[in-house]
């Protein structure tokens, strides 16, 4: 992988060219067609997703209702963080919304690289923070929204 195209990633903006290398260096190419699935709700998951070229859509299903999208994920943007932060199972279903190009960054290999590399760490791990809580914020909105709906 490219450390330039790391370097648009929110994820490693804060990243030196060094370090970026080393990103680059332990991510995987997989390509997807619009359809399949990435990772379903419950799996184990063990690596992350950095979305190269097309489109992958995060959602969960919803009892009586169905496929309930979360957002459509776009170039540069980044999803599956949470199995390289803790040990449970996917939250959502990651799909692709179109024929789709991702870099995979596993588990153990960004364990290993954060061992060795602390600032690298430090900056990863508060974007994750920063990430996770803007999600937060963003799903509570949501589900203060659904309640309004179902009131009426």
């Amino acid at each position: 992988m490219d450390a330039a195209v790391l370097k648009k990633v929110a994820l490693f903006e804060g990243l030196t060219q060094g370090q970026l290398a080393k990103v680059a260096r332990i991510a995987q190419p997989r390509t997807y067609v619009a359809g399949d699935f990435l990772f379903r709700e419950g799996d184990t998951g063990q690596d992350m997703f950095i979305l190269a070229d097309g489109k992958v859509r995060i959602s969960k299903s919803v009892p009586g209702i169905g496929e309930e999208a979360l957002a459509i994920l776009e170039t540069g943007q980044y999803f599956g963080e949470m199995a390289v932060i803790e040990d449970s199972p996917r939250s959502a279903d990651a799909i692709a919304h179109s024929s789709c190009t991702v870099w995979v960054i596993e588990r153990a290999k960004l364990d290993q690289l954060m061992f060795t590399d602390k600032d690298l760490a430090y900056v990863l791990l508060w974007t994750f923070v920063r990430t996770l809580s803007e999600r937060l914020r963003e799903t509570n909105e949501k589900i203060k929204g659904f309640f309004a709906i179902s009131r009426f």
